[in-house]
This record gives structure tokens, sequence and C-alpha cells, in this order.
């Protein structure tokens, strides 16, 4: 069709549009059906490509793996990367880099001061501690911050969205202490895939790319006057560290991953055996009114 064709098209959709409505939702939705009408007769799309698309929409909603699919086709980075650039024209740089959110965050873990252990004592797997400061970007200790933390067992699962886990099984909140520190007791995470023949395998399938993530652990970050943190540590040595399928390995996420072997720091510990310590700091912007929202507003799950 000639584009003068199909923008008459469009145009006797948008007059369809007599009552108010929402003008941000009309002017997103009418570029999205304009984009899409043009990707239809640039690539010459037929009628049995759309109707597989709009099944295999149909049936991803049902799974519940839009996030995951957001996450896999880079939305999610891409947004981190816009909220980096907006907050580098108003001067804010440095800090602890964001990383994104993930679909799998629970509200509501157990709160404790200063330190925490995630796992129930049963998880198989190298002991791991991780330890240090939540700073202001002047470098002065955050006293009363909130660390939330939660990460994936050994196959991949997550505790409220794996029902066979314990409640809160490897996720916790922990308030800092009077000089900003934070430590908790876990397990070395390993990394997994998206769920093996699922909505979003399928479709990396079909673009020729897999759906592994190198082994992480993801923190909200909070502290009152400051600018909410969103991101992940990855774990050093991993062999898919820099090729993420949801792209949120950064630079200044990658802390060193350090084995413990001395007999008098295991003792001091209470471990038998030897085990691995992560130290990172996280440091946090001072917020201002002309920013945009770090706390970004999404669903979530609670418990």
């Amino acid at each position: 069709m000639d584009k003068n064709a199909i923008n008459a098209v469009l145009k006797k959709i948008r007059d369809t549009e007599t009552a108010k409505g929402n003008p941000r939702t009309k002017e997103i939705v009418n570029r999205i059906v304009q984009d899409l009408f043009y990707t239809i007769e640039d690539l010459d799309v037929q009628p049995e490509e759309f109707w597989v698309a709009v099944n295999y929409l149909t049936e991803a909603g049902r799974s519940g793996e839009y996030g995951l699919i957001a996450a896999g086709l880079g939305f999610e980075h891409f947004l981190d990367l816009r909220m980096d650039e907006a907050e580098a024209r108003a001067g804010v740089v440095g800090g602890t880099p964001r990383t994104i959110e993930g679909p799998l965050y629970v509200a509501g873990a157990p709160e404790t001061l200063g330190e925490a252990r995630l796992d129930n004592g049963s998880e198989p797997g190298e002991v791991l501690f991780m330890q240090g400061q939540v700073l202001d970007d002047g470098g002065k200790p955050l006293a009363g911050a909130l660390v939330e933390v939660w990460h994936a067992n050994h196959l991949g699962g997550y505790s409220h969205f794996d029902q066979s886990q314990p409640a809160f099984n490897l996720r916790r909140s922990i308030r800092t202490d009077a000089q900003g520190r934070y430590r908790f007791r876990s397990v070395v995470p390993l990394g997994y895939s998206v769920p093996p023949n699922g909505a979003t395998d399928a479709l990396l399938k079909q673009l020729g790319r897999h759906g592994s993530r190198p082994a992480h652990i993801h923190f909200f970050v909070s502290a009152p006057g400051h600018r909410k943190l969103t991101t992940q540590i990855n774990i050093e040595g991993d062999p898919l560290l820099w090729d993420d399928f949801a792209f949120a390995t950064r630079e200044g996420l990658v802390p060193a991953l350090v084995r413990v072997t001395d007999p008098a720091i295991l003792d001091a510990y209470q471990v038998s055996a030897p085990f691995s310590s992560i130290d990172f700091n996280f440091t946090l912007h001072v917020d201002r009114p002309a920013l945009p929202h770090a706390e970004i507003v999404r669903p979530r799950a609670s418990a």
C-alpha cells in the first residue's frame, strides 16, 4: 500500500476519538498503531503471521511472562539508560549504578537491624557473607537506610513464586546500623534460565538467543531524602557474566568474591567450612524535585 493510503486509514481510526478520553493514552496508542501498520506494510507481514503474534501475546499473558519478555527484549535496560541520561543532564553522576528490577520482587520481607540470614539453613551451596555500608554521595554513612535483598535458590526459583520454598526464603529487609552498615548470610547463588518451553524461551529461540542469566543478587536501597536505588550485583567468575539475556550486568556491579579459609575467621563466623565473602558499599544520591521519580510505580507481588 501507498503510505498516503495507510495514513488515510490511520486518520479514519483517529477520527472516531470523539470523546475526551485520556490525551496521553491517545498519543501513545496512536503512535504504536501507526508504527505497527508501517511495520506490517514494510515487512509484508501476512495475516497468518499476525494472528500467530496475537495468540503468542495471549498465551504469554496467561503464563505471566511479560516481565521476562520485557527484560529479554531490552526494554527494562533501556528504561534504566534513559533514567541515567536524565540524571546526567541534571548533574547527577557517579554513585552505585542502577540496573533492572526484574519481575520477582515480593513486598513485606521480614525486617532486621544491621544483619540478617536469608536462607533457612537447608539451602545447598557454599555459605556467602555480604557486607558493606550505605553512603550518601558525599561518603557519609546513612543510618537507618533500608536494604531489601532477594535472590534465587540453586534451582533458579524465587520464593513466593516457587511454592516449594518457605515464605520469604532468600529474601530479607535490613535496616542499616548507626554507621550505615549492613550484613547478611546466605548461599552463593547460581545462574538460571527462563522457564523451558515457555513464552520467553520460545521467542528467544526464534531470535537465535539464549534465555540464561548469570548468578546475581537483587537490591532495593532507600533512605529518606535520597533517590531509591534499584540494582543487582553479579557473582564474579560466572561464565555468563557479560552475556546476560536481560542485559543487567553493568560496570561497577561485579564485586570481588573472596574465598575465606582461615580457621580463625571460620570460627569467628561460626561456620565449619570455607565460605565466600563480598564487600560492597551502596552510594545513594540526594533527591531533587526536578529529577524523574526513582521510585517506579508498577504492579508487584506482596505476601
